[in-house]
Parts: structure tokens; sequence; C-alpha cells
């Protein structure tokens, strides 16, 4: 049982970081303008990438999105998703104000969950209705302690930002917090307490998750409350 445990974590670890490297490559020939999303007459949707992300990674999410009504927004100013999480945050409050957006959905992957909570923790919050978050490291990951670069030592369980997070539960319940059952870069999970709804996919991964159908119908649904 162990054995096929392990061969079953291996081709979802092949099979993530495929769909890594190719929607990385994409996302460096897209030339798509950002504008031509933004139309639509549903729930207004804002993208938050993962780190060295821009949101041309999410593309295959975005086009879905728009396909179904959504006007979908971008932050060019994130560029790739490297700053602190409370830089991120900040860029997104200024947006959200600048846009004048009301009753908007946050659809975010990764390290996006976190600034996406933060910012509707703050003075901003009061225009996010709710956020789908996929594959966020809500309570850190133990790896982040051994990796060199500063911006992914930030996902560590005692960085001031991932302990701040924590102690904002009142944000939780508009949260649906989308993860795999074995992510290669968050072993602890994504698993969110106090969530509006935790999704266990039964597969793994850390970014081909995004691909699956479930993030949709979780849209959907928090688009029709």
């Amino acid at each position: 049982m162990g054995v096929i445990r392990a061969l079953r974590r291996a081709g979802w670890w092949i099979a993530d970081y495929a769909y890594a490297v190719y929607w990385q490559l994409r996302a460096a020939v897209d030339r798509r303008d950002a504008g031509s999303f933004v139309t639509g007459s549903q729930v207004p949707i804002v993208i938050l990438p993962g780190v060295y992300e821009t949101w041309r990674f999410m593309q295959p999410l975005i086009t879905a999105l728009h396909a179904r009504g959504h006007p979908v927004h971008v932050l060019d100013s994130l560029r790739h998703n490297r700053q602190p999480v409370v830089e991120s945050a900040q860029l997104m409050t200024e947006f959200l104000e600048a846009a004048q957006l009301t009753d908007a959905l946050i659809v975010a992957h990764s390290k996006g969950g976190l600034a996406g909570k933060m910012a509707m923790a703050g003075p901003a919050g009061f225009r996010v209705r709710a956020m789908v978050a996929v594959a966020t490291p809500f309570g850190g990951s133990r790896y982040a302690r051994m990796l060199p670069v500063r911006s992914l030592r930030a996902f560590s369980p005692s960085d001031p930002s991932i302990m701040q997070l924590a102690h904002r539960r009142d944000v939780n319940e508009r949260i649906v917090s989308i993860y795999g059952e074995f992510d290669p870069h968050i072993p602890e999970g994504s698993e969110l307490g106090g969530a509006m709804k935790n999704v266990r996919l039964e597969t793994g991964g850390h970014f081909r998750v995004l691909a699956n159908p479930r993030v949709l119908a979780e849209v959907a649904a928090l688009s029709e409350r």
C-alpha cells in the first residue's frame, strides 16, 4: 500500500510540474491584453496569482471565468508577486479602491490567497464578497525555513505575516479553500479553520489543481449567493 501511494504521489508531482512549466512558458510569450477580460455582467472577479507567477499563469482559468460572463480584473502591478505579502495586499487594496469594485470575488492561487485574505481584513475588505483560494499555505510550509530566498522563506509558519493572518479568523468565513490531498509544496495542507468551505480534491499537486473543474464550480456557487 505504501509503494502504491508513493507511486501515485510521484505521478501527481510529475504532472504538476509539467503543468507549471508549460503555463509558465505560455505566460512568457502570451501577449493578450488584460483589458479584454474586463467585460461582462456577472459578479466581478479579481485574480491574485502565486509567487513567481504573473496573472498570465492563471489565464486558462481567467478565460473560463470570462466566458461565463464575469468581468475579470488582474493587477499588473504585482508583476511576479515576489514582494512581501503585506505589500501584495496593499496593492490589492489600492486596486479595489481605485476601481471602486463592490461585491467582488477574489480567485487566488498559493501566495495570492494570503494577500487576498490580508486585503479582506483591511480597509477595502468590504468590497469583497468572498475568495476562492487554491493551494494556499494559510498555515505556512515547514519547507520554507530551508529555502535560501527571502520571498520563499516568507511562507515559514513562524513568519510574522503568516502568524498575523492566523489570528484573523473572522475573515475565514468568507473563504473557500481548495486543495489536493497531496501538495508537494505545502505538507501541512491548506485546510482553513472556520472557512466557509474546505474542498479537498481527490488528486495531488500545487499548480495543476487550478485546472480542476471544482474551482469553477465553487466560483459559480459564490456568484449565485
